[in-house]
């Protein structure tokens, strides 16, 4: 394990560029962001990233930075993709102007558990109101049916929190 005096707050956070709202997050995005920003070092995920995980990912296992979301005053709030054998997901973060993790939640992404494909894209509002959209279908069917689909709204607070709203 890494320690966090190897590589700064500051620094992993550079590697987040700050983007306009709204935003919304898909399947594919992902490629946008690593071709625009710099890869993530493992100093960085080991410090930032995984310091809260109970699990660790296996070698195979990959982070792309994403974005920081614009104006947090209090805090700091990042989004990045990691991606596993089967599960692919966005995942906001949100730390402490010291760098110590507040809250985390996967938003967005998609898994796959060889028989049905789970699938969810969330919507990133400028009032930092997250509407994700989640739906199941079997693996082999390229179509999502509205009617499996489900909704969730997330809001951030202005704490750092992430919360699920009404």
């Amino acid at each position: 394990m890494v320690s966090k005096d190897k590589v700064t707050f500051s620094s992993f956070l550079k590697k987040f560029p700050p983007i306009d709202l709204p935003i919304t997050l898909t399947d594919d995005m992902h490629h946008t962001f690593s071709k625009k920003n710099d890869p993530l070092s493992v100093a960085m995920i080991q410090a930032y990233i995984l310091a809260e995980e109970t699990e660790q990912p296996d070698e195979f296992t990959e982070f792309i930075a994403c974005f920081k979301i614009p104006k947090t005053e209090k805090f700091h709030a990042i989004v990045y993709w990691k991606a596993e054998l089967l599960t692919y997901e966005y995942i906001l973060a949100t730390y402490d102007k010291k760098g110590r993790l507040i809250n985390k939640r996967v938003i967005a992404g998609t898994k796959a558990n060889g028989e049905m494909l789970e699938r969810s894209v969330a919507t990133i509002e400028e009032d930092w109101i997250i509407y994700c959209v989640r739906g199941v279908a079997p693996a082999d069917e390229t179509n999502i049916s509205p009617s499996s689909s489900q909704s969730l709204h997330l809001e951030l607070l202005a704490s750092g929190e992430i919360i699920v709203s009404d």
